[in-house]
Parts: C-alpha cells; structure tokens; sequence
C-alpha cells in the first residue's frame, strides 16, 4: 500500500499569528488586572459624572496608556516607564492640538509626518524610548482630529492626570486592606524577587543539562531570566533616588548569580556531567531567594579542573553573599549616552524614522480624502502598526485586523443592546472601558487579543467624545492603516527587517569583539569581565530575536534572514569559548600571544563593520589554531582550553556572514 503524500507545511509567516497563540498561557497578573480594574473607569466615571465628558476621554486616554507600559517593575522602574511615554504624549498632545488649531487642511499630513520623524528616531533607543514615540506620534494624530474645548495646555495635563492616577495606584494598592489578602496572595512574591528566583532556577536546568545536547537550549534560558532580572533591579531608574536595603540585597543576589553562570558556561564547556548533588546548589539559592531562608549547606564540585575550581569558588561566594556579606558590584549593562544618540541618527534611527513617517504621513493624506469628519483613527492605527518590535509585518498587520473586528462586533453589539436604554448613555461606555482596562495585563501576550481589547475601550472613549454609530468606518480605516504599513514594508531602506537584523548583529558582534578583547588581555578586572561578557550575551540574544522575527516576515518583507541564525549561533560559540578561556587564564593559564590576540579582535571588527554595512567580510589572515595549555594545579590535572574553539568560530561566522551579504 503506497504511503500517503506528506502535506506540504504552510509557510511560518502565515502561521505565526497561531504560534504566538501559545504564549496566552501562563498564570493571571492578579495585581496588574486590579490595578486596571481601578485605572481608566475610576478616572472616566469621576469626571463624566461632573460633567467633564471631554475631559475625562483624555484622562481615561492617558490611563490607557499607563495600564499598556506597565510591566512587572519596582516602584522607580514603573515610574520611568509609565513616566515616560507619558511626557512624551503630553509632548504630542500640545503639538497635535496646536496642528488641528492651524486650519492646514490636506497639508496636515505633512506636518504629521514630520513628527513621525522624530517618533521613529527616538523610538530605535530602547523598549521604553520606543513605547515613548508611538505614544508621542498617536496622541499627537488624536490631539490633531479629534474636537475638544480644552486648550491644549490643559489636555495635555489631563493626559498626564490619567497617567499619574495608575501611578498611585501601582503604589497604594498593596497598602489598601481590601486587596491586601486576595490580590496579594494571588500575586504571590515582589516582581523583583521572583526574578531573581528565576535566575536561579534556569542556572539550575543549565547544570543539570552540562555534558548533554540541552546545554545551550538551557544557556539561552538562563540568559533571558538573568535579562528580566536585570532589568527589573536596574532597568530605567531615576538616577537620584538611591535604592533601599532590599533592592541593594536582591543586586548583591544577582551579582552571584552572574558569577555561578560564568562557572557554569565553563563547565558546559568542559562537557563532563555533574552530579545531581551539585546539580541541585543553584535550586537551594532559588529556594532561599524565594523564602528569606538560609539556604542551608551547598554542594560544589570536587575542584579537578579549572571549570570544577572556579566553580568551587563561587559556590563559596554564594554561601557568603546569602549569609549577608555584600557581593562584589558588576556595574551597569546596558547603552550609555553616546551609544543611544549614535541610535538615534545612525542607520536603524534614521530608517525606521523614514518609514514612520511615510506611513504616518500616507495614512493622514489618505484619510482626508475619505469623507467624514473623524479621520485619525487611520494615522493612528499606522503609527502603531508600523512599531517593529509587535512581531513580523504580516503577522500584526493580520492580528490587528483580527482582533480590531472582534473589538468593533463586541462593541457594536452592546451599543445596540445598552445603547436605547434611558439614562444608559454615558454609563455602558464607562463600564466597557472599565472591564477592558482590566483585561489589558493579561491582552498583552498576543498583539490579535490586545487589539481586540483596546478596541472596545477606544471605541468607548470615541463614543463619550461625540463619534458615534461608526464602529465598522473605524474598522475599514483599521483594514487601509493595514494596507498602507504593508505597502511602505516593501520599500527598501526604511529599517525593514533587514534592517534590524544588520543592526541587531552588528551590536552583537562588537559585544562579543570587547568581551574577546578583555579576556585576551588577561588583565581586566574580574567584574569588568563579567559585565562585558553580559553585555554580550544580551546583545546576542538581541540579535536571535531580530532572526527569528525576520524569519517569520513574508519573503517580500525579509528574504531568507533566518539563514543568519547559524551566525549568532556562531558567536555563541565564540563567548562560551572566550568565558571558558577566561576562567582557565584565572587559574594560572598562559597569556595568549599578543600576535594572535590582534588579529582575532581585527577579524571582530572587521565583521562588526561588514554586517553593519551588509557587505561580505574581508579576507583577514586568521590562524588556523592555537592553544592555552593550563598548567598543573594543587587539585590535579586541568584539561587544554583552546583558542581553536574561538577561531573555529570566527571561521564559521565569516563564512557564513559572507554567503548572506
């Protein structure tokens, strides 16, 4: 009997939307769903009840916003994150609302496009900067079209009222005694500790997976944990306000963690299994991270190699650090000043600034020429739809289409349930967006289930403000603001994927470049080490991100980018290679020729610049091969640690950058 044909696999770009499905989930944010519950409807009921329907659409837009920013953070983190992209909208609102006072017409477009200049420009800086500019971009497109009494002045500051009003309540809540027994307990410990946990917790998986195939699945893990670690504890802080006692412990913490991954990396390296004893010491820290607990007696392994030997030390480090001694201080990871103005008129500044603009610009001048008077649910829809880090191009642009019908229908629905009912018309759309902002931590894992929550809470707000009876026109402009980001996604130089790839890899290779440079030296710091090689480890799992999204785009959009996964890859490679002959320098290895170390950080350098300008790499001399040889230690024999594994690696990441470019 002949074997069935195979169904031919769709493509990944289509079938992303479905796969993103899997992240829904994951246990409910109990305190941001309460924080929701008391944001944006609290606000909106307070001022339509004294009359201030326009007011309180603002303020319930800036709350809106605030519920979108906030993530699992500590109090200063949370304020610079919701803080931000709330002065940043205030930014636009005044603008906006100026725009709309000038009578442009039709050359609005223009003048909207040149701020989505300055949103997309600010955006390519960070997670925060990014969420800043399309708040600056969208509330400046609203304060342009849509009527309100107020003055600009004075819209802005009710934005920021509504902003500030989520931001109390981020700090009252755990105090209030209503919630202190049902929300507390659902939420269970401090965001900040629970990542620390977590840190422990994947440092445990990557020693039980040394000596197996899982080894770098685990490391990968352990890598994103120790990121939301970091950026929980350090993360955009408010440079004058110093940390307490339990922020500064919850660091030290996480310093030894770092020290424990090194040593870990190390091991991985050396590739013999540990046994399940010691495989379990990073399990007992998470547990007394968890609890406040002494964490009780460690085990370490029996020091016969460099790896087992430094990994003997920071075991002992961690007894003393969680016995309270304070851990030695890594310094900060992350961009300085300089590098965020480079990112702000290098290549991915500049480009993705272009395409916001066009889009923007395109959306504006295409939605005056429809009839109505309502026209900035197109623009605005745009200038969030173009934001990159939502996933691939066609995957938002279909689950915003998606979830925006879902949103209208739902909507739609209960405007003709609730709508004729007497002395109902104000208040069914307060409770609808009261409910919606509830839902809006737990919308975020999926962009479909987020719009299609937002779109109720917007068409509420829209309906309070005077535009009613026109959720499915709302829905055709989402379908043109679909249309337009597709259409601008094919034109080159506009910070496509490509794009983001290069710069992401770029990033990536000169972290890995300084790390190199370092360990070579033999002579750095142990903590300036350590941070270096976080920083690369982060800007790599930076640039897998970039890959993956980019191979999930539509070949128009991104084609064949996922083939420079084998290059990150590559570089992996190079850092556990360097950290490994970092420990083994550590204890008693011979400095690497200086010869040698040159022309390694050359062959960075150069491939740092060729992925930067997307040319194929120069053929630099590099060695075949060459050794460290660790001499005999008090504890026994250490096996050779390799410059070869770094060269093979460098080897591998040309070639394979070269085939790309």
């Amino acid at each position: 009997m002949r074997a069935p044909y195979p169904r031919p696999a769709a493509p990944h770009w289509l079938t992303h939307p479905l796969h993103g499905a899997r992240g829904l989930r994951g246990p409910v944010p109990w305190a941001a769903v309460a924080r929701g519950a008391l944001g944006v409807g609290p606000v909106l009921a307070a001022l339509v009840a004294a009359g201030q329907t326009s007011a309180g659409v603002t303020a319930g837009l800036g709350a809106m916003f605030a519920h979108i920013n906030d993530r699992p953070a500590t109090r200063a983190t949370r304020l610079v994150r919701i803080g931000l992209p709330a002065l940043a909208g205030a930014v636009g609102m005044v603008t906006g609302a100026w725009l709309g006072t000038l009578g442009l017409g039709a050359w609005i477009a223009l003048a909207l496009a040149a701020v989505g200049l300055v949103s997309g420009a600010i955006s390519a800086i960070g997670p925060v900067c990014s969420s800043a500019g399309v708040q600056l971009m969208v509330v400046c497109v609203v304060g342009a079209g849509m009527p309100a009494p107020e003055p600009p002045p004075v819209r802005a500051g009710l934005l920021l009222v509504g902003a500030a009003w989520v931001l109390v309540m981020s700090w009252l809540l755990p105090l209030m005694g209503l919630f202190c027994g049902s929300v507390r307990r659902r939420a269970g410990l401090p965001d900040e500790r629970r990542a620390v946990a977590a840190v422990y917790d994947a440092l445990a998986d990557l020693m039980a997976a040394v000596g197996t195939e899982r080894g770098q699945a685990a490391r990968r893990r352990l890598t994103a944990a120790y990121d939301a670690a970091y950026e929980s504890l350090y993360g955009h802080r408010v440079p004058l306000l110093c940390p307490d006692a339990g922020l500064r412990r919850l660091r030290d913490l996480l310093a030894v963690a770092g020290a424990l991954s090194e040593t870990a990396v190390t091991l991985m390296w050396e590739g013999e299994p540990l046994p399940a004893r010691v495989a379990r010491t990073p399990a007992l820290l998470a547990r007394s991270v968890r609890t406040g607990r002494p964490p009780g007696p460690l085990p370490a392994p029996a020091p016969h190699t460099a790896g087992g030997l430094a990994a003997h030390r920071a075991v002992l480090l961690a007894a003393r650090v969680f016995d309270g001694e304070p851990a030695p201080a890594v310094g900060a990871v992350g961009p300085g000043p300089r590098q965020r103005l480079r990112r702000v008129l290098g290549p991915a500044g500049r480009e993705y600034a272009a395409r916001v603009a066009l889009c923007v610009g395109a959306a504006t001048a295409l939605a005056k020429s429809l009839p109505g008077e309502h026209w900035y649910w197109l623009p605005a829809t745009a200038a969030f739809l173009v934001k990159p880090d939502m996933g691939p191009l066609v995957s938002r642009a279909v689950s915003r289409a998606f979830g925006t019908a879902v949103g209208v229908a739902v909507f739609a629905g209960l405007a003709a349930l609730l709508g004729p009912l007497a002395g109902a018309d104000e208040v069914w759309p307060v409770a609808v967006a009261a409910v919606c902002s509830a839902l809006i931590p737990v919308s975020v894992r999926h962009f479909a289930l987020q719009t299609a929550v937002l779109t109720p809470l917007l068409l509420s707000l829209v309906y309070l403000g005077g535009d009613r009876g026109a959720e499915y026109a709302r829905l055709a402009d989402t379908l043109l603001a679909c249309a337009v980001v597709l259409a601008a996604g094919v034109l080159p130089g506009l910070g496509g994927p490509r794009a983001q790839v290069s710069v992401r890899l770029s990033l990536a290779v000169r972290a890995t470049r300084d790390h190199l440079d370092r360990v070579l030296a033999a002579d750095a710091p142990y903590e300036v080490r350590l941070r270096l090689r976080r920083e690369a480890y982060r800007a790599l799992a930076d640039a897998r991100r970039a890959v993956e999204v980019a191979g999930a785009e539509h070949p128009p959009f991104g084609r064949d980018l996922a083939a420079w996964a084998p290059v990150v890859a590559a570089l992996e490679e190079i850092v556990d290679a360097a950290t490994a002959c970092g420990v083994r320098l550590d204890h008693g290895a011979p400095p690497p020729d200086a010869n040698l170390a040159d022309r390694l950080r050359a062959v960075l350098s150069d491939l740092a610049d060729a992925v930067a300008a997307r040319r194929p790499p120069a053929d630099l001399p590099l060695p075949a091969g060459a050794s460290l040889t660790v001499p005999q230690l008090p504890l026994g024999d250490a096996p050779c640690a390799t410059l070869a594994d770094v060269i093979a690696g460098l080897h591998r990441a040309r070639h394979l950058a070269g085939s790309r470019s």
